[in-house]
């Protein structure tokens, strides 16, 4: 999945373009096929060859780190297409491979979450962010999946605009293109970093009255807390307050509406809590920098 989320975008790139916008070559050490995890053979080329002459080389790797094969020979040559210039990337598990060449040190970067202890264990001095991937200069990385799809499209959008871009995405019906700190995961404990299950409990409550928020003497109430003790575990677990984590629920939800659905601002200000569309706009702009209007993603006519 990760290599297919990385690959078929570009190739969408070029039919789109009808031009070769880009090229792929899949490289291997010594050029031998790989097979991926479904059972197929990848026809490969030397990667020691041919790799200098790529402008970017990405690493996908998946399951048992004391499974891969050829990481002693890996490493030098990663090293060496590094100082030649050659952007680095890696996809899903490939990270932990630059961690252990020396590639990440000093560098924002994430790995598929199922790997991040295994990470850390392993490289103490790193600290692996869970997004979806990480751009930081000439190095890319990225939680593996379907996130490539959001990774390749901010690259796309890079080299040649928002709107060839959406073509591509919209090639695919991939038409929620999350943003790079989006979570890997759905589960509140890994998104807020705390398995208490008051807290767990208030946040799913949170989530699920965006458009009508509770007082916190009745959130607190429905968990079997008093308010003040709530107060302690939000601050002690969460490092801010209750009324701030509700707030920010409240206004990563509007921005997802603001980017997919066609609500006008003062319907989305209603849907989502506020008392008036200029209470809205002056709460989105204080956390996010920009107005709802200029956060809007332009919508393309039929």
């Amino acid at each position: 999945m990760s290599y297919a989320s990385a690959t078929e975008p570009l190739r969408a790139a070029n039919l789109i373009a009808q031009t070769a916008l880009y090229t792929v070559v899949p490289l291997s050490i010594g050029g031998r096929d790989v097979q991926s995890s479904a059972g197929f053979a990848v026809p490969c080329e030397d990667l020691s060859v041919i790799g200098g002459g790529c402008h970017t080389i990405f690493v996908v790797a998946g399951g048992n780190p004391e499974d891969w094969r050829d990481t002693a020979n890996l490493h030098p040559l990663l090293r060496r297409l590094a100082r030649q210039g050659v952007r680095i990337g890696a996809i899903s598990s490939g990270s932990y491979l630059l961690a252990a060449a020396g590639l990440l040190d000093g560098r924002d970067f994430t790995i598929h979450w199922e790997h991040a202890p295994a990470m850390r264990e392993a490289f103490p001095h790193l600290a692996p962010r869970q997004a979806r991937y990480v751009l930081d200069g000439d190095r890319i990385t990225c939680g593996g999946g379907v996130a490539p799809l959001d990774m390749m499209h901010a690259l796309i959008e890079a080299r040649f605009g928002s709107a060839f871009a959406r073509r591509v995405s919209d090639w695919y019906l991939h038409t929620a293109v999350a943003e790079p700190t989006a979570p890997q995961r759905g589960s509140l404990s890994e998104r807020f970093g705390t398995h208490h299950p008051g807290l767990i409990g208030v946040l799913e409550k949170m989530e699920a009255t965006i458009e009508h928020p509770l007082d916190r003497r009745t959130m607190a109430r429905l968990v079997g807390l008093s308010p003040r003790h709530l107060d302690r575990l939000f601050a002690e677990h969460l490092k801010v307050s209750f009324h701030a984590t509700y707030l920010r629920i409240r206004l990563d939800h509007a921005r997802r509406l603001l980017e997919q659905s066609p609500l006008s601002i003062s319907e989305l200000a209603f849907a989502t809590g506020f008392s008036s569309a200029s209470h809205f706009s002056r709460a989105f702009r204080e956390h996010f920098g920009v107005t709802p209007k200029s956060a809007r993603i332009p919508r393309r006519a039929p």
